[in-house]
């Protein structure tokens, strides 16, 4: 019998508010094996996913690399997909469809286009509703493409927590990527200090950095989690999220996994992007928009929140 592949390379974000689509995509196939092709830092997070049967690590080696190539598709082709959902929908994907996977039958955002559209019209919609639309393009029922359920990355993280905390705590992601630094708020550290003042005797703060964060989070008055001195896996990220009380973070991963988890808290969007095109906002967990993220000060943070802390 043929198999499914599903492609999301990535980031952590994108990867998180897929979840529901893979899930949709594994229930319609039940009989049938699927399996996701992923970057390597997301390989064994995504391998205790209950949704797929397995996991194909790429490399995104240059598409110069022969080699490289070669050997994926070699690989690739023992699984024997005859349907490849591409929720990347990247040129290095459709690079794959046309060299790689040319054999098998695709869904990508470029075959769920109506006569007429422009797939730079399509991708302004919300990304969730994207996958969505793509997902209904192939008769499957969408159950959970907007209704994410990460119940299975949960696990009792108490142990841990107790070593920085005895109190509920706020979470604080102030981080982002090199790549990305537009959609960093420049006063993070301004903020734990006002928190911890005005906070002290309810809850502690903690932030949470990966593994090239550590420097960064030094110079933060805030406890820094950590599992034996190293950054804590995604499953402990989530977990950590998932028991805050608050969180107040930049529009990266960690912000997209409390809105699907339904947290309270907010993110902070500069004019990178709208919260609405990420698919971030829910009635708990809100975005504080401005076009220069610089131009959003401590007070009106600290003051949105108190309004939905208490």
């Amino acid at each position: 019998m043929s198999n499914i592949l599903i492609i999301k390379h990535g980031s952590l974000g994108d990867l998180i508010q897929a979840n529901g689509a893979i899930k949709d995509i594994k229930e319609f196939y039940e009989n049938r094996k699927v399996f996701l092709l992923t970057s390597a830092p997301y390989s064994i997070f995504m391998s205790e996913c209950p949704y797929i049967d397995g996991v194909i690590t790429d490399k995104r080696l240059p598409r110069w690399n022969l080699f490289f190539l070669y050997n994926l598709k070699k690989l690739l082709s023992k699984y024997n997909f005859s349907k490849v959902f591409d929720l990347q929908n990247s040129r290095r994907t459709r690079f794959y469809r046309n060299f790689i996977l040319k054999n098998a039958e695709w869904s990508s955002s470029t075959d769920t286009l109506e006569a007429g559209q422009s797939k730079k019209d399509f991708d302004n919609y919300p990304v969730l509703d994207r996958m969505e639309l793509q997902l209904k393009k192939s008769n499957i029922p969408t159950k959970y493409v907007k209704n994410v359920d990460l119940s299975w990355a949960k696990e009792d993280l108490s142990k841990l927590t107790q070593q920085y905390t005895n109190r509920d705590y706020i979470l604080i992601f102030p981080f982002c990527s090199k790549k990305h630094q537009n959609k960093k708020w420049p006063f993070f550290k301004d903020l734990i200090s006002r928190i911890r003042r005005e906070y002290k005797n309810n809850y502690s703060v903690l932030i949470a950095p990966g593994p090239d964060e550590f420097e960064e989070a030094n110079q933060l008055n805030a406890k820094i989690v950590m599992d034996n001195g190293e950054s804590i896996n995604i499953k402990m990220l989530i977990s950590l999220i998932n028991d805050a009380k608050f969180i107040i973070a930049n529009d990266t991963g960690p912000a997209h996994i409390a809105s699907h988890l339904k947290k309270k808290g907010l993110v902070l969007f500069g004019s990178h992007t709208s919260a609405k095109k990420v698919s971030i906002e829910n009635s708990n967990f809100r975005a504080l928009t401005v076009k220069n993220l610089a131009d959003l000060d401590v007070d009106t943070v600290m003051t949105e929140m108190r309004i939905k802390l208490n």
